[in-house]
């Protein structure tokens, strides 16, 4: 028996198994990730267009940024990841799916109460009320300054509804997922590389309280060795592959 059908069956005897995804969840969608040589890090800086500050001392390249993204996003549909994870979740293998995109394709799949750890570009927000709005409130071609999309009810700057750099992870999304990890008995990790704190400890976490560990990803990660399984495929071919196996 493979890994890929050693990983599936692992799924169907555990308890509760948690799956964290990243970037390289949604590649298959046409959606670049952030570290390979493709990524979108060779092409900006993020501290330069993704923080906080970048929005105060820049904000009409964060803007121009961030409606590129949404553009992008309009055309992504769900590939294969995203289709077999929402089916093992409905079918009640995934007990909990954790994910580091701001995508919104688990959802578009059917998977349901997804913690979105790093926020979703599906929504904006107010920076003075807290309002929030759908995207397409900053989905704006913005050229000067006076094109900053404002909300409609205060007039304060709207962004993007995802974690900045200098800024922390929504507490209740922490809570949830390392309670999540803490249950766990089997953790699976796809397309993350696992480089990007606090998300990257959950993995350890799950270890540490003594789930067997899985990651599926092109790339090595600093917890490569202490996984049971460690596949180094496509993910939408091997999620794929675990579905038929369980027969799904």
């Amino acid at each position: 028996m493979d890994a890929v059908q050693q990983l599936a069956e692992a799924l169907r005897a555990s308890k509760y198994a948690v799956v964290l995804t990243g970037a390289g969840a949604s590649t298959e969608s046409g959606l670049p990730d952030f570290r390979s040589k493709a990524g979108l890090w060779q092409q900006v800086d993020p501290m330069k267009i993704l923080s906080m500050t970048a929005l105060r001392r820049t904000p009409v390249a964060f803007y121009q940024f961030y409606h590129q993204r949404l553009t992008h996003l309009r055309d992504a549909k769900p590939n294969p990841v995203h289709i077999g994870l929402a089916a093992l979740q409905q079918a009640g293998y995934v007990k909990c799916l954790i994910t580091q995109n701001i995508d919104g394709l688990h959802q578009a799949a059917g998977s349901t109460d997804v913690v979105e750890m790093h926020g979703s570009l599906r929504e904006c927000v107010c920076l003075d009320c807290g309002r929030r709005y759908p995207s397409d409130l900053i989905d704006v071609e913005v050229n000067t300054e006076a094109d900053i999309p404002h909300c409609p009810e205060c007039r304060g700057v709207l962004k993007p509804s995802v974690v900045l750099f200098e800024e922390a992870l929504p507490v209740d999304a922490i809570e949830r997922a390392v309670a999540a990890t803490e249950q766990s008995d089997l953790f699976v990790v796809i397309g993350s590389s696992l480089e990007v704190g606090p998300v990257n400890q959950l993995p350890a976490l799950a270890v540490h309280g003594g789930a067997d560990l899985a990651i599926i990803n092109l790339d090595s990660t600093y917890m490569d060795r202490h996984a049971r399984w460690l596949i180094r495929e496509k993910a939408g071919a091997v999620v794929t592959q675990i579905c038929q196996h369980l027969g799904l």
